[in-house]
C-alpha cells in the first residue's frame, strides 16, 4: 500500500475509534493499539509532510500558544433560555405553547416536546465547511463570540472532519464540560502544586476554554456535547435542515458528533414531568455536571409559528432541578461594598458541600433580609443553591441557636473607608457616600474598564486591586496616566503584558461618547439610556448644560433617570473628573456626521415609534436616528400613544401588546418606505 493510501486509511481507523471511545463510550481497542495506530500515522506524515492535512487526528494540539482571542460574529444569535423551577411553571410553559400554536384554530391538547439533560459546561459554536471543523467559538454576548478553535482542537470528542452532513457551511451549537473524573484529577494536580482548587468542574471548563496555550487545554481532558444545526450562511440552500429536532439529534449523531444519549420525546406535559422527575433522582450518577432539563418544542415548523421574545426562545424552557438543602453554621454576618457604595451584608459559613461544590459564602441581600429572617450569627441555618448555582441562606433553625445569639445590626460605619453609612428615604440599601473609597473604586473601576463600557481588556479585578492598593490611581481619570514602566513593577506584570494593557488604555480614548456617560457609573443610566443621552446631546458640554427638564424631555429618559445624571453632574468632583479624562484625551462627543438634529417640524413630527427585532439593513441605533431625523420620537415601550411598532427579525414581547392594543406594525420594508418618503 502506498504512504497516501495508508495514511487516509489510518486516519479513517483512528476517526471511528476516537468516535467509539469520546463520543459513544464503547472502545473496540486496548489504548496501546490505539498509540500504535497514532504514531504510525504521525511517522508517515513526517515522511510524507506533503500528505498532511488540518483535518489529521495529529493536529488536534497546535504547536504554539496562540497570542489572543479573536473576535467572531455567530450565524445566528446564541438566546438564553427562560427557567421553569417547579411543576406548576412548568405546566405554565405548555398551556403557553399550546395556546400560541391554537391561535388560528383550536387549542391543542397536548404537543411533542423533545428533553434533554441540561450540561452545566461553557456554550461553543463549531463551525464546519465542507465537513471539516473551521472554527469554534463562544456564547460571548450572544452575538459574537471569542474564537477558540485552537483549544476546541483539543477535545477528542469533538471531530475535526464529519463523516457525513450537508458540504455547505454550518453552525453546531453545543457545551463543553469537565467530567467529573477529569474535574477530581486536576483538582488533586493543583492541591498537590500548592495551587488554589477549582470551585467547580464549570468554572475549571471556562478557564481552561480561555487559556491561551492549548497544550495545557489538551491535559485537562475536557469533552463536549451538541444539540443544535444551523446554516451558517443564508445562501448555502444545499443545507437541509431536519424538520424535527429529534431528527436533528440522530444526524449530529450520525455525522460523528457527540450527542448526549438520554434525550427523549415526550408527548404531553405527564411525560416531560415524569422525565424531570426521574433525572433530578438519577443525575448524581453520571459523570457530568447537569443542573436540569432543556425542554424543546420538537416540530421546526411549530417553533417558527411561536417565535421568540428579545431574550428567549417561546418553544423552550430550562426546568431547573430543585435547589439541593443542607444545614450548617453561620459564622459570621459581613459587608460588601459596591461601585455605588452600595453596602450588601453577606454570610460566612462552616463549609458545606452543596450540590457537588464546597460552600462558604453566600448572599443576604439587605438589612431587612437579615431581620425578617432573623439571622444572628452563630445560628445553624439551612443554605440552598438557587438553581444550582448560586449559594444563598434561606432560615435559621431556631431550635439550634446558642444562648446569648444577639440580632445582627448593620454597621453605622463603612468597613473599608469609615465613612459614615447612609440610608436614602424609600430605599432598603445603606450606602457609602464617600466619593474616594477604595472599595467603591475599586468596583467602579471593574465597571469603567468593562467590556460594555469602556473595553479595557487587561485591566481586570487583579491588576485594579494591585493599582488601587499601590496608590497609582484613585480614580478613572488616573488610569490614563499610567504608563507601562509603572505597571512593570507590578506583581505577575511583565513588559510584555503592561505593553498590551498601556495599548488598550490608549485605544479606549477613542471610544463612542455613548461608553464614556456609561462608563462613569452614573446611578440608573445604563447602556441603553447612556445611547439615548449621547445622541439627544451629542456632547459632555451640552450635558454639563441640560437642565433637569430638558433631560426629562428626552425620549426614554424619565424624572428618576434625569434627576439622577442632572445629581451626577452638579457635583464638583465629578465634573473635576470628567474634565480630567477629556485633559487626557478621552472622546467626549459624538462625531458631527453622526450627529442627527431634531427638526422643528417633519413629517412624522408628533408621532412617537417603538422598534423591537433585528433590521437587517441598519442598527437599531441607525433606525432611531432616521426616525427622530424626521421629527419623530422613539420609546422603548408599546403604548396605546404608539403610532406604529416596526418589526424586525425576531421580535420580542413588544410586537405582542401591539397586536393586543391593535396597533400598526410595520415590516422593515413598510419601515424603509416610511422613512425614505419624500
Amino acid at each position: 500500500m502506498n504512504p497516501a493510501d495508508r495514511i487516509e486509511e489510518l486516519r479513517t481507523l483512528i476517526r471511528h475509534h476516537e468516535e467509539r471511545y469520546y463520543v459513544l463510550n464503547a472502545p473496540e481497542i486496548a489504548d496501546v493499539e490505539f498509540d500504535a495506530l497514532m504514531k504510525e500515522l504521525e511517522r508517515l506524515e513526517v515522511e510524507n509532510p506533503d500528505l498532511l492535512t488540518p483535518d489529521s487526528p495529529t493536529q488536534r494540539v497546535g504547536g504554539r500558544p496562540v497570542e489572543g482571542f479573536a473576535t467572531v460574529e455567530h450565524a445566528q444569535p446564541m438566546l438564553s433560555l427562560d427557567n421553569a423551577y417547579s411543576e406548576d411553571e412548568l405546566r405554565a410553559f405548555d398551556e403557553r405553547v399550546r395556546r400560541g400554536l391554537g391561535e388560528t384554530g383550536a387549542i391543542p391538547e397536548q404537543v411533542t416536546y423533545v428533553a434533554e439533560l441540561k450540561i452545566d459546561g461553557l456554550s461553543i459554536a463549531l463551525t464546519y465547511a465542507d465537513r471539516r471543523l473551521l472554527c469554534g467559538a463562544t456564547r460571548g454576548d450572544g452575538v459574537r463570540g471569542e474564537e477558540v478553535t485552537s483549544n476546541v482542537r483539543t477535545i477528542r470528542a469533538i471531530p475535526l472532519a464529519l463523516k457525513g452532513g450537508p458540504a455547505g457551511r454550518i453552525e453546531v451549537r453545543g457545551e463543553v464540560y469537565l467530567p467529573r473524573k477529569a474535574f477530581e484529577r486536576i483538582n488533586r494536580e493543583r492541591e498537590d502544586s500548592g495551587e488554589p482548587v477549582f470551585a467547580n468542574p464549570r468554572n475549571a471548563a471556562a478557564g481552561t476554554m480561555r487559556n491561551l496555550d492549548p497544550k495545557l487545554v489538551a491535559k485537562r481532558g475536557l469533552s463536549a456535547f451538541v444539540y443544535q444545526l444551523v446554516p451558517a450562511t443564508v445562501a448555502a440552500t444545499e443545507v437541509v435542515v431536519p424538520a424535527s429536532h429529534s431528527a436533528t439529534l440522530d444526524s449530529l449523531r450520525a455525522w460523528g458528533l457527540p450527542v448526549e444519549s438520554h434525550w427523549q420525546r415526550c408527548t404531553g406535559i405527564d411525560a416531560l414531568l415524569a422525565y424531570c422527575r426521574e433525572w433530578a433522582e438519577q443525575r448524581r450518577t453520571l459523570d457530568f455536571d447537569t443542573d436540569g432539563v432543556v425542554i424543546k418544542l420538537d416540530d421546526l415548523r411549530l417553533r417558527q409559528r411561536l417565535g421568540t421574545t428579545s431574550k428567549f426562545p417561546r418553544w423552550a424552557i430550562a426546568f431547573k432541578f430543585p435547589a439541593e438543602q443542607k444545614t450548617t453554621v453561620l459564622k459570621a454576618i459581613k459587608v460588601n461594598v459596591g461601585r455605588t457604595g452600595a453596602v450588601t451584608p453577606y454570610a460566612e459559613l462552616e463549609p458545606v458541600v452543596l450540590a457537588g461544590t464546597t460552600v462558604s459564602m453566600a448572599t443576604l441581600h439587605n438589612a431587612d433580609d437579615v431581620a425578617r429572617k432573623d439571622l444572628r450569627e452563630g445560628d445553624t441555618v439551612l443554605v440552598e443553591k438557587g438553581g444550582d448555582v448560586i449559594p444563598k441562606v434561606v432560615a435559621p433553625v431556631p431550635s439550634k441557636r446558642p444562648e446569648g445569639a444577639q440580632p445582627w445590626v448593620m454597621p453605622a460605619e463603612c468597613p473599608v473607608c469609615g465613612s459614615h453609612l447612609h440610608r436614602p428615604e424609600g430605599e432598603v440599601v445603606w450606602r457609602c457616600e464617600n466619593i474616594s473609597c477604595p472599595a467603591k473604586l475599586r468596583r467602579g473601576l471593574e465597571h469603567f474598564a468593562s467590556r460594555s463600557a469602556m473595553n479595557i481588556e487587561g485591566l481586570g479585578e487583579s491588576l485594579i486591586s494591585q493599582v488601587v492598593d499601590s496608590g497609582l490611581v484613585k480614580d478613572y481619570a488616573d488610569v490614563y496616566a499610567l504608563t507601562a514602566e509603572k505597571l512593570e513593577q507590578l506583581e505577575r506584570m511583565g513588559k510584555k503584558s503592561a505593553a498590551k494593557v498601556m495599548a488598550e488604555i490608549e485605544r479606549s480614548k477613542r471610544n463612542e461618547f455613548w461608553r464614556v456617560i456609561y462608563g462613569l457609573g452614573i446611578r440608573h443610566v445604563g447602556e441603553r439610556a447612556a445611547q439615548v443621552l449621547a445622541r439627544a446631546f451629542h456632547t459632555m458640554d451640552a450635558l454639563y448644560d441640560a437642565r433637569t427638564e430638558q433631560l426629562q424631555r428626552t425620549p426614554e429618559i424619565g424624572p428618576v433617570l434625569a434627576e439622577s445624571v442632572r445629581s451626577y453632574l452638579d457635583e464638583p468632583r465629578n465634573r473635576e473628573l470628567i474634565d480630567r479624562l477629556r485633559a487626557a484625551g478621552v472622546n467626549m462627543e459624538v462625531p458631527l456626521d453622526q450627529r442627527v438634529e431634531r427638526p422643528a417640524e417633519g413629517p412624522l413630527t408628533g408621532k412617537t415609534y417603538v422598534i423591537t427585532g433585528t433590521l437587517s439593513s441598519m442598527s437599531r441605533e441607525e433606525a432611531s436616528a432616521a426616525i427622530e431625523g424626521l421629527g419623530g420620537k422613539v420609546a422603548g415601550s408599546v403604548s396605546r400613544k404608539t403610532a406604529a411598532v416596526i418589526v424586525g427579525a425576531e421580535a420580542g414581547s413588544k410586537a405582542d401588546k401591539a397586536r393586543d392594543l391593535g396597533i400598526e406594525m410595520l415590516d422593515e420594508a413598510a419601515f424603509l418606505k416610511l422613512i425614505m418618503r419624500p
